[in-house]
């Protein structure tokens, strides 16, 4: 049985990934310390002999005495609205984090994985963004301290391959929704979804052309599995290439859920990405993968979770 270490493993795509590890028979190692995670995520894998949780801020180091395959490394706050309150725990998680993941990687001769994100392109001046592109960031704006945080945790990752030969992925993480989302996440799906089953005003941002790209919560986890068994340590953008307006996406989700909500807008926030859409050319070729859940089957799907 392969063991794998899940840091951030009760945040969203964390608990996603818990639970398809343990339904393909891997022991798992929830490391978490509830910053942004929810323990409600967890709560159903504490009666798996194969789940494990330790509560523990892996930005401090963190000694493990059992042998471990993977190590996933998900810890971090992950909306603007996060990463604003905690901006130090941020850059943190992205540094330190990373550094004691890396290490007991190293320490164990298992497979490392990092959650990389889109936000590393910035607001990006290449459209769709390849991993080749090295992205337009505003080190010292309001989002800088997640975007290089990210940053800087590729590199880091990259050096670890370089001078230690640990066997690393890149994920870089497209707009990802689904079930287990906080209702006060901060992003687009969830805040508009809320507000249209409260029929309560929909806020958009801006004037709403700004365009981004969201990937279903289970083609994310699949399209992670299939790098973290993969022979790849490149870069590798997991994302849905299918790109509309936070209008679309705004007026979708009233239609969808049949609200009575009226679409406000406000002013659009410092270093707000004006389009976000992945070349996954790459991950096609190398793992064979692409999203298969369509727009209006993932809201439908989210939608009636945050409606129960």
């Amino acid at each position: 049985m392969k063991t794998a270490l899940i840091t951030g493993g009760a945040g969203f795509i964390g608990c996603h990934l818990c639970r398809f590890l343990l339904e393909k028979g891997y022991r798992i190692i929830c490391v978490d310390n509830f910053l942004t995670g929810d323990r409600a995520n967890i709560e159903g894998f504490k009666s798996n002999p194969n789940f494990k949780l330790i509560v523990h801020d892996i930005s401090l180091p963190l000694e493990l005495k059992e042998d471990v395959d993977y190590v996933l490394h998900f810890a971090s706050p992950a909306s603007p609205v996060d990463y604003a309150q905690l901006p130090i725990q941020t850059l943190k998680v992205g540094a330190l984090g990373t550094h004691n993941a890396l290490g007991i990687a190293r320490s164990k001769k298992a497979v490392f994985m990092l959650a990389s994100t889109s936000e590393v392109y910035g607001d990006p001046k290449v459209h769709p963004q390849p991993e080749s592109y090295w992205g337009n960031v505003n080190a010292i704006g309001p989002r800088g301290v997640y975007d290089e945080a990210k940053r800087y945790a590729e590199a880091l990752t990259v050096a670890y391959h370089r001078v230690h030969n640990t066997d690393a992925k890149i994920a870089r993480i497209f707009n990802t929704y689904g079930p287990q989302m906080r209702k006060k996440d901060g992003r687009a799906v969830p805040n508009f979804i809320t507000q249209a089953l409260a029929n309560r005003p929909i806020t958009v941002y801006g004037d709403g052309s700004q365009t981004r790209s969201f990937c279903y919560i289970s083609d994310m986890i699949e399209g992670i599995y299939k790098l973290m068994l993969s022979d790849v340590n490149e870069p590798v953008n997991i994302g849905n290439p299918d790109e509309f307006t936070i209008l679309d996406l705004a007026e979708k989700i009233i239609e969808l859920t049949g609200s009575k909500s009226r679409i406000v807008f406000r002013p659009l926030p410092a270093d707000d990405p004006k389009t976000r859409c992945p070349d996954i050319s790459r991950a096609k070729q190398l793992l064979k993968w692409e999203p298969e859940v369509g727009v209006d089957e993932g809201l439908k799907k989210t939608i009636e979770w945050f409606s129960s």
